[in-house]
């Protein structure tokens, strides 16, 4: 009755049904939901969204100059110059990687995406009716990714990478991004880079570089209030397109194409955008602050627990917890549900090469950061 896009079997996993069944989770180590983790959102942020222009309908296909603007200038505090006509705006970064398959793939190409990742990328791409062609980050080498087999990067039509990753919070380097691309005969791929946690950096020294400049080839940078800002409730995102003239104008245009289909970023959030990334630089520091003091805690409870690392992330919201295969992720994880009321994930959810991994939210409060991980080192330490 329905099509191939969606997937035929919907039930939840063991451990989704788990977690249902329990209701409230007083250790949840798995939020992304910044908007329910007691940080300090002023009360008027949200004022600029009654600006009475918003009652006039003025429809753009890349999003509203002043808009465009306002996101122009997000980057020029990086010491980077786009231009706002290469900007163009979204509902979500979900709906960014949708204009991109539907723009660079026909129906059954593949696109280039990394592993271990954050797993929507699989059902979005189903979704447009384009596969998946995974390849790997290097667990040996700051998690960088590794060109696939030839014949995989021949037949792709783009390739996709997080900057930084998530949930290995690595930075990717310039050079290991330049050779996943190369193809025989000078040519690249065209890539997508999302990087809507790179204003996350978790590093003193960190100073995380956007993809947005880059010229060597067709590119794609994402970013949004979600992540940015803490806003998801907000809704709205943004593609930087940069590259070799020709190609960038083609490009757009076809985005043009694509986003005057939909229209789908309303019209208040739009001309308020600069105003709110203003009044929400507080709240995107206090995510910062909040992961890097949960940082700086899970380094301290681990160390505790000989035969447990962390591979401490360089940026993002999310920490890695590796433990010895004295037993299966999913036994430990329904272990900490039932048993210690602790949420995690465990890294088979992320693609993970082997088992013997979790992901924990950087997000939580202090108080209940500090009890669920130390829950989760005891019962993984009771085992070793």
């Amino acid at each position: 009755m329905f099509s191939r896009r969606v997937p035929h079997d919907l039930r939840p996993t063991a451990w989704a049904r788990a977690r249902a069944d329990r209701g409230e989770v007083p250790y949840d180590l798995t939020v992304s939901n910044p908007t329910r983790c007691g940080l300090p959102y002023p009360e008027n942020l949200l004022a600029p969204l009654g600006d009475p222009a918003g009652l006039t309908y003025r429809p753009d296909p890349k999003g509203g100059r002043e808009a465009r603007e306002a996101v122009a200038g997000e980057y020029a505090g990086r010491g980077v110059t786009i231009d706002p006509e290469r900007i163009v705006l979204t509902a979500s970064s979900s709906e960014s990687y949708g204009f991109l398959f539907k723009l660079l793939c026909d129906p059954g190409d593949a696109v280039l995406a990394p592993t271990p990742s954050y797993p929507l990328f699989a059902h979005l791409a189903a979704l447009e009716g384009v596969r998946v062609a995974p390849f790997a980050l290097d667990p040996t080498g700051d998690w960088q990714p590794v060109p696939p087999e030839a014949g995989v990067a021949r037949d792709a039509r783009a390739a996709i990478l997080v900057h930084p990753n998530n949930p290995t919070g690595s930075w990717v380097h310039p050079v290991a991004a330049e050779r996943l691309v190369s193809r025989a005969g000078g040519q690249t791929l065209p890539l997508i880079v999302d990087e809507v946690f790179l204003d996350y950096p978790l590093g003193a020294a960190e100073t995380p570089e956007t993809f947005a400049a880059r010229s060597s080839g067709l590119t794609f940078t994402l970013g949004g209030l979600s992540k940015s800002r803490g806003l998801p409730q907000l809704k709205l995102s943004w593609i930087v397109v940069s590259g070799p003239t020709a190609e960038v104008a083609s490009a757009i245009e076809g985005l043009e194409f694509i986003g005057d289909s939909y229209l789908s970023v309303a019209t208040p959030i739009q001309g308020a955008l600069r105003e709110i990334l203003d009044r929400a630089a507080p709240v995107r520091d206090a995510i910062r602050a909040r992961c890097a003091g949960n940082l700086a805690r899970a380094r301290k409870l681990v160390a505790d627990h000989p035969g447990i690392d962390l591979l401490s992330p360089s940026g993002g919201w999310s920490a890695v917890v590796r433990f010895p295969q004295v037993v299966t992720e999913d036994v430990l994880a329904l272990e900490l549900l039932e048993r210690h009321g602790v949420a995690v994930h465990p890294g088979y959810f992320f693609d993970f090469p082997t088992d013997g991994y979790l992901v924990v939210s950087l997000l939580p409060e202090p108080a209940t950061f500090d009890a669920g991980l130390t829950r989760t080192l005891v019962a993984i330490a009771s085992r070793i």
